[in-house]
């Protein structure tokens, strides 16, 4: 628990608990890129390729106003004729260069962007996999998928063509000023004073577009987040008649995404057009300088012709590198929210010296003064000094009404969380100490709300065994019940369910989800309302497999159905995150108390049903 509060309330990590957009704010303009430099450092034979075709191409092109110069100075003489035919063969082949440099560049370069976003997209999402739900309590999902999608494409942009165009035009510009002050030092003087009138407006102002870019990135997550919950919804949406409201809500989203984009724009375009003046303003400068000094005799007409076409080389590098830099600030962005999740550090973890487990497994649970709050309500005690042991092999039926911790001790057992106070053991270890993946392998979970992926029946059974074989799944169907309704899907067990399962009933998803913890085989079940959603006989049936598979296993089930808390050795009541009783089914009735009262109100169709089924009278009284 200690270890949990530390990681919840320092460094990156606990900020970005507290607000997962802020974790590595405040880094320079493009500091925020640093996270990508370990992706890209992996291909360090692809970068020295981009290296050599980026030197040979700028050397390539910084060799052609030297060739004009001596055209212009030499060529239109008598004897010109057979050096113009010379260096016009020799351009030839430094355009061959630049052309086989280009086509080099843009390959190593592009597949190496292609190569990092997808390894920065697999890192990012095996970092998801492995944080815990209160990472995912303050955070929307569909936010997060915005993080995966929008934001590691603008990072591939980058990487694809903007970082290839700045070491491109890095290169032009570094050897365009270094020809110039080799061609003419005194006109370099020109060129190189309003360098840094260039260059401190872009860094001045890259923080700005930065954040700019950064806004406009969390606009467009919120609306893509609201997107992925009205369309996971969208049932309920049209039942309730907000199909309107909710595409003008988004629409409002939507706007207001474009409006931080165009803040965005806005000031990218500013940095850019104050970068060409000062950059045009420069060449202006040296061709009037210049023309002087070729009308004085001081310098020939080449000459000042090689050193323009060098300034204009660098003035169109350094004015490219400017819109560079506002693309490069845009991507730190996106960089930089996709950093935040690789920085977070899951509060529960493995031990890095765990306790072993005991094996054979014996399934025996204990909750110890255990007491614990939600992250995210830390008024409310969901468990306030709960105790209790479960045998192995014993079921225990929770019960109690809505919000009293039945399923909070669920998610304890699991370890989603840890508790504030007290400990939970499985066979006698605590559950920090054990290794989280051995301690889940021993527990086997059917939630009241069923989740069914978008992949085969059979994949969605398997989901907990993925090596188990086609007949230990259509035997685990037949256990719960589920087998009939999958041989009459279109193509049985090799069906793709859609996403979420939506095209199959509540009950047909309930029974997939037994048929998966069946098919684990572990050696505690923790059933959440495990048959809530099914029919009557549907029921009886699913009741009965599940009977035979709790032989031998411990069990905790919450329950509303009559049938299943008899079927429990024994019954414990919660209200309040209290344990308030203890006791069987007939002790308990007999007390008169809370569980009394819950069986008259909450069991009432229960015990309806229990008794036409024992009375046919009472069975066409009810009809």
């Amino acid at each position: 628990m200690m270890a949990r509060r530390r990681d919840a309330s320092s460094g990156a990590t606990g900020d970005l608990r507290d607000d997962p957009r802020a974790a590595l704010r405040g880094r320079a303009p493009l500091g925020a890129l640093k996270p990508l430099i370990p992706f890209a450092s992996r291909y360090r034979g692809r970068i020295l390729a981009a290296l050599i075709s980026l030197i040979a191409a700028s050397g390539a092109t910084l060799v052609v106003p030297i060739a004009i110069r001596r055209v212009i100075d030499h060529g239109f003489s008598p004897e010109g004729q057979a050096l113009i035919n010379s260096y016009f063969v020799a351009l030839l082949g430094v355009v061959a260069v630049l052309a086989v440099s280009s086509a080099g560049r843009y390959y190593s370069v592009v597949t190496l962007g292609e190569r990092v976003v997808a390894d920065l997209r697999s890192a990012v999402f095996a970092r998801l996999t492995s944080l815990d739900p209160t990472f995912f309590d303050k955070s929307q999902s569909g936010e997060i998928v915005s993080r995966l999608t929008a934001d590691a494409t603008q990072v591939k942009a980058v990487f694809g063509v903007s970082i290839s165009i700045l070491l491109r035009n890095l290169f032009l510009f570094v050897g365009a000023v270094v020809m110039m002050v080799w061609t003419s030092p005194g006109l370099s003087i020109l060129v190189l004073a309003a360098i840094p009138l260039i260059v401190f407006p872009l860094i001045l102002s890259g923080r700005g577009v930065r954040r700019r870019s950064r806004a406009a990135q969390d606009r467009l997550a919120d609306a893509s987040a609201y997107a992925a919950e009205a369309v996971g919804a969208v049932r309920t949406m049209q039942a309730f008649g907000m199909g309107r409201a909710t595409a003008e809500r988004f629409a409002g989203a939507s706007e207001n995404a474009y409006r931080a984009a165009r803040a965005s724009i806005t000031a990218r375009a500013l940095l850019t057009g104050v970068a060409i003046f000062l950059i045009s303003a420069s060449v202006v400068g040296v061709l009037w300088y210049g023309a002087k000094g070729v009308l004085a005799g001081s310098m020939s007409a080449g000459l000042l012709s090689q050193f323009v076409l060098y300034a204009v080389f660098g003035a169109s590098a350094l004015g490219q590198l400017s819109e560079v830099y506002g693309e490069l600030a845009q991507a730190a962005g996106a960089a930089e929210r996709l950093g935040e999740i690789l920085a977070a550090e899951p509060a529960i973890r493995s031990p890095e010296h765990p306790v072993a487990l005991p094996s054979p497994a014996r399934g025996a649970v204990a909750f110890e003064s255990v007491r614990f709050r939600y992250p995210t309500r830390p008024e409310h005690a969901a468990l306030d000094g709960i105790s209790f042991t479960a045998a192995p092999g014993e079921r225990i039926a929770l019960v109690g009404p809505s919000g009293a911790g039945k399923t909070t001790v669920l998610q304890l057992l699991l370890r989603f969380y840890d508790p504030d106070e007290g400990r939970v053991t499985i066979d006698g270890v605590p559950l920090p100490q054990a290794d989280l993946d051995a301690l889940r392998a021993r527990l086997s979970l059917v939630p009241q709300d069923p989740v069914v992926f978008s992949g085969t029946v059979l994949e969605n059974i398997r989901y907990g065994r993925p090596g188990a074989s086609e007949a230990e799944v259509e035997e685990a169907a037949r256990l719960a019940n589920a087998d009939g309704f999958i041989r009459a899907l279109p193509q049985g067990y090799a069906t793709l369910l859609g996403e979420r399962g939506t095209t199959l009933s509540g009950g047909q998803r309930q029974r997939i989800a037994i048929a998966r913890a069946i098919l684990k085989d572990a050696p505690v079940l923790l059933l959440d309302e495990a048959t809530s959603a099914l029919d009557a006989e549907s029921e009886r049936a699913v009741q009965n497999a599940l009977d035979r598979l709790m032989q031998g296993r411990t069990t905790l089930v919450i329950a509303h159905r009559l049938a299943t808390i008899r079927a429990a050795d024994r019954i414990l009541v919660f209200d309040g995150g209290k344990i308030v009783e203890e006791g069987t089914h007939e002790s308990l009735l007999a007390r008169g108390a809370l569980y009394a009262q819950l069986a008259s109100l909450q069991f009432a169709d229960s015990f309806d049903e229990s008794a036409r089924a024992r009375d046919p009278r009472a069975k066409h009284a009810a009809e």
